[in-house]
C-alpha cells in the first residue's frame, strides 16, 4: 500500500486550534467552530439560545392576525363600507418576507392577499403552516427534517421542493440560520477515504474507509472530526455513480496513482448543508498545499454544482460566508478538451433548451474566467458531456481507468501549483 498511509495511533489536541505539527492525525473540534460561527449550525441542542428565533416567528404570527382583526368588519357600517370596491385596497393583508433574490431595495418581497381575480390564501396557509411546525421543534428542542415536515401535510404542500422553499424563506425573514428554526434535510451526502474517524455527539465513533461510502451526518451531530496528516487532497464528486466507480477502483489510496491518501466527498448532486459544513470543516483545517477540487458534467448545471460549494448558493445567500469554500477548484470535465481523449462532437449529448437558458444565467453572474469560456463554448457547439463518457474512452485491459487516470493527472498537477505557489 501507499507509503504516506499511517496508523491513527495518536492525536495530537489543542484546546484553540488544530495544527498540523509532528502528530499522525489532527483532531477539528466541530463544536468550537459551530460556537465561534466558522461553519452554521443545521440545527441545535437544548442548551442553544432558541428564544429569538420562536419569538421572532410569533411576531410575523401575531402581526399577520392583528392584521385579520382589523380587516374583519364588526359593525354593519363597516360591513357596507366593506362591500364597497373603494375599500377593498384598505383591506388587503400582507405578509412581507425576506427577498432572497435580493431584487427589492429593503431586502423585503411582499405577499399581498387578495391580488386580484382568483388570488388564494393557500400560500399564506403554507408558510404559516411551516412557522408553525418549527416553532413546535424549536419549542420541543426535537429537530425535524423538511421531509417530516413535507409529510405531515401533503395535501397542503403537494411537492417537497415548496417546503425546501420556505424553510430557507422563513430562516432569512426571522434573519437566523435554517439551524435556529431546529429544521435539517434529510443526509444524502456521502464520504470515503482511509483513516478518518466522526466522533458523535452520542458518543459513537463512525470509522470512515476507503471501501465504502458513509452517509455524512450534520455538523450538530459531530463532537469532533480525525484526520490524518497525511491526507493530501480532496475530490468532490457530482455524481454517486462516478462516487461509486472510483471508489471500487480504490482512488482514495492506490499507489499506482502516485497521489497518497485522499478524501472523496459526493453530495450526489447538489449538496445539502451537512455535506457543505463537511468541506467547510475539511477546508479550515486542512493545509493550504492540499488541493480541494471538483469533478462535475461538462454542462452548466455541473459549473453550478461547482458554485454552490466554492461560493455559496442563492437559496442561502445570507449564510454565504459561513458556507462557502474560495479555495475549492473546478478540474473538469471540460468539454472543450475532450477532442484530445479522442471523443469527437458527435459523442456529446445535445443540449437542451433548459441548459441553455441556465447557461446564459450563468454568464450574467461572476465566474472565474475559464468557467465562461467552458459555458460559451458549449452554447457554440450545442453539446455537453456527462463525467461517464471519460470511462468509454478506448484502452486495453491492462492500461488504467481512462476516469481515474484523468484524475490522477490533474489533481496532482493542482498539487504542483499549491507547492509552488
Amino acid at each position: 500500500m501507499d507509503d504516506g498511509c499511517c496508523e491513527m495511533d495518536t492525536v495530537y489536541r489543542h484546546d484553540d486550534q488544530c495544527t498540523w505539527e509532528s502528530s499522525t492525525s489532527t483532531q477539528i473540534h466541530v463544536r468550537e467552530l459551530l460556537d465561534k460561527g466558522v461553519i452554521p449550525h443545521t440545527s441545535f441542542n437544548r442548551q442553544d439560545t432558541r428564544a429569538p428565533s420562536a419569538q421572532r416567528i410569533e411576531a410575523i404570527v401575531t402581526d399577520f392576525l392583528e392584521q385579520v382583526a382589523t380587516a374583519i368588519p364588526s359593525t354593519e357600517r363597516e360591513i357596507e363600507q366593506a362591500l364597497l370596491k373603494k375599500t377593498r385596497a384598505a383591506r388587503k393583508l400582507e405578509l412581507r418576507l425576506a427577498d432572497r433574490a435580493k431584487v427589492s431595495n429593503d431586502g423585503t418581497r411582499a405577499q399581498v392577499f387578495p391580488r386580484g381575480m382568483g388570488a388564494s390564501i393557500i400560500p399564506f396557509a403554507r408558510f404559516f403552516r411551516v412557522a408553525d411546525l418549527a416553532h413546535e421543534a424549536i419549542l420541543d428542542g426535537l429537530p425535524a427534517t423538511k421531509r417530516d415536515i413535507f409529510y405531515r401535510d401533503v395535501p397542503l404542500f403537494k411537492k417537497q421542493r415548496v417546503v425546501d422553499k420556505l424553510v430557507d424563506d422563513l430562516a432569512a425573514t426571522i434573519d437566523t440560520g435554517r439551524a435556529y428554526l431546529n429544521v435539517r434535510a434529510s443526509p444524502k451526502g456521502l464520504i470515503c477515504g482511509s483513516g478518518l474517524s466522526i466522533h458523535t455527539v452520542s458518543g459513537n465513533v463512525i470509522h470512515i474507509t476507503e471501501s465504502e461510502g458513509t452517509l455524512i451526518p450534520a455538523a450538530e451531530d459531530i463532537l469532533s472530526l480525525e484526520v490524518p496528516n497525511s491526507v493530501n487532497w480532496v475530490l468532490i464528486v457530482e455524481k454517486e455513480a462516478v462516487f461509486q466507480t472510483l471508489r471500487q477502483l480504490c482512488f482514495t489510496r492506490h499507489p499506482f496513482w502516485r497521489l497518497g491518501i485522499g478524501i472523496m466527498i459526493t453530495g450526489k448532486g447538489y449538496p445539502d448543508l451537512a455535506t457543505r459544513q463537511l468541506v467547510k470543516m475539511l477546508s479550515e483545517n486542512l493545509p493550504y498545499t492540499v488541493p480541494v477540487v471538483a469533478l462535475v458534467d461538462g454542462d452548466a448545471y455541473g459549473l453550478d454544482i461547482v458554485s454552490v460549494y466554492k461560493f455559496g448558493s442563492l437559496a442561502l445567500r445570507h449564510e454565504a460566508d459561513k458556507l462557502a469554500v474560495p479555495r475549492v477548484e473546478c478540474i473538469g470535465i471540460w468539454t472543450s478538451e475532450l477532442a484530445s481523449f479522442g471523443i469527437g462532437k458527435d459523442a456529446l449529448i445535445p443540449i437542451s433548451h433548459a441548459d441553455e437558458k441556465k447557461a446564459h444565467s450563468m454568464l450574467r453572474r461572476e465566474l472565474p474566467a475559464r468557467w465562461k469560456r467552458e459555458l460559451v463554448h458549449m452554447l457554440f457547439i450545442r453539446r455537453k458531456a456527462e463525467t461517464e463518457i471519460l470511462s468509454n474512452v478506448p484502452r486495453r485491459t491492462d492500461e488504467p481507468h481512462p476516469l481515474a487516470l484523468y484524475l490522477a493527472g490533474r489533481i496532482g498537477e493542482r498539487r504542483v501549483a499549491l507547492a509552488e505557489w
